[in-house]
């Protein structure tokens, strides 16, 4: 990678070399940030029934407080984007953590319902910055032909800490009330943030990007990469011709050449999180009302969360040896086929757990491996904010999603029906990522 007078070119020294000791400690805490941003996304569907009774609340009531955080992951992404890809990943992922951290610990402390959406509100805000920023920095430390991988690994840890996190209120609730869990949830991202502050560098390439100082680039190139320098190195970053070095970033994801890829990645987000919020939402009301008791029903959802680790994981490794459109593209398609398969089973309990896993696998999977293909598809200089709008527009999907289920439900349909109606989102990913396929079939970026 060494040229004359010493220059480097960072992208291709990290893309010709396997992932070193330093880069997995970056993925790891990645992951950990992961971890409890899941835990802190759905830490109020948990705690919901023990507050509604703790302090004599109706669903009406219940229902913002639920749904607060969520309109902040949608605000906190379309923010966050841009102010990463001018300030550096590093900057907002500490910012954020920090911050959720603290308002979701003030909420063990809320006296007023006013308090407590206003708290989740702004902890969602922070939130929001956390998935595109943390798959901006795991692709800018990740070898391109381990990057898809590495991301869907880190994004595994949503999962993780959503499953987690209703093992733990089960054991902390009864112990110590429900406070405990916003304390719980609220400490332990402080203290990360504490430690992200020393351990976790910034972007390698962003500081390229931006000039930053060459003694602490070097530094950091020689723990990715021993060897690799000399005292007089150089180091560069390729801009792809389609980039111009004046622009901002929303100008870049939005010019002439992004433009189309973009909007394409908000229209599948939109309905991959449409898909699964509705699915994840309803699916144990509607199996319920196929004949099965509620435990079954509760188990045969779970296998649908259960699936999208190891969905993620798969597909990452997938669309490191194959075409990503492709394996993203054949995973909504079985999703599909296997979701109106599972509609027509009845009340078979065993099959109803795998195809559950199936479907879980292939859709969760599916949104995870989009965090892969965005991260690959912007350039450096707009990869924080093409991410992050990704992220945002595609939340009010989740959010039109709770109603659609409910106004689904009350004309009537059952669980056949609702299905066969949630095939249209998921071939219309397949659609989509085809046609940006062929759009952006010798697409290169930094």
């Amino acid at each position: 990678m060494s040229q004359h007078n010493h220059e480097i070119n960072v992208r291709a020294l990290l893309d010709s070399r396997s992932v070193g000791t330093y880069q997995k400690l970056i993925i790891f805490l990645c992951f950990l940030i992961v971890v409890m941003d899941g835990f802190d996304v759905v830490i109020m569907g948990f705690v919901g029934p023990s507050l509604k009774e703790a302090w004599n609340l109706s669903n009406n009531d219940l229902a913002p407080v639920l749904s607060a955080a969520l309109f902040g992951l949608t605000f906190g992404a379309l923010a966050a984007g841009p102010v990463g890809d001018r300030f550096g990943r590093r900057k907002v992922l500490i910012v954020s953590v920090f911050t959720f951290g603290l308002f979701t610990l003030l909420v063990a402390y809320a006296t007023q319902i006013w308090h407590m959406i206003a708290f989740r509100f702004i902890a969602g805000c922070a939130m929001g910055g956390i998935m595109p920023m943390v798959a901006t920095l795991a692709k800018e430390y990740s070898p391109e032909k381990r990057s898809a991988l590495l991301v869907t690994i880190v994004f595994a840890g949503f999962t993780v800490g959503a499953a987690g996190g209703g093992f733990l209120a089960a054991w902390m609730i009864p112990h110590w009330g429900w406070q405990s869990v916003f304390v719980f949830g609220g400490v332990a991202p402080i203290l990360l943030a504490a430690f992200m502050v020393f351990k976790l560098p910034e972007s390698l390439a962003f500081m390229v990007h931006k000039g930053a100082d060459r003694t602490t680039i070097r530094k950091i190139v020689e723990l990715c990469a021993p060897g690799s320098t000399t005292e007089k190195s150089t180091f560069f970053i390729p801009i792809p011709a389609t980039v111009q070095s004046d622009t901002n970033p929303i100008k870049t994801i939005l010019n002439s050449h992004y433009a189309k890829g973009t909007v394409l990645l908000w229209i599948i987000y939109f309905s991959h999180l449409f898909l699964v919020y509705l699915l994840g939402s309803w699916m144990p009301t509607m199996i319920k009302e196929s004949g099965l008791d509620a435990a079954q029903a509760s188990i045969i959802a779970a296998m649908f969360q259960l699936g999208g680790p190891l969905g993620s994981i798969m597909l990452g490794w997938f669309m490191d040896r194959f075409e990503p459109h492709r394996v993203l593209s054949t995973a909504y398609f079985s999703g599909a086929v296997v979701l109106v398969l599972m509609s027509n089973l009845g009340a078979e309990y065993l099959l109803l757990c795998l195809t559950s896993f199936f479907i879980g696998a292939a859709f969760n999977g599916g949104g995870t491996g989009m965090n892969a293909l965005s991260s690959n598809f912007f350039p450096l200089s707009a990869r924080a904010t093409g991410n992050s709008w990704m992220h945002g527009i595609g939340r009010t999907g989740a959010i039109i999603s709770a109603f659609a289920g409910a106004w689904m439900l009350n004309a009537g349909w059952n669980f056949s029906t609702v299905a066969l109606a949630l095939t249209v989102p998921a071939l219309i990913n397949v659609t989509a990522l085809m046609l940006k396929y062929l759009l952006y079939r010798n697409h290169k970026t930094a």
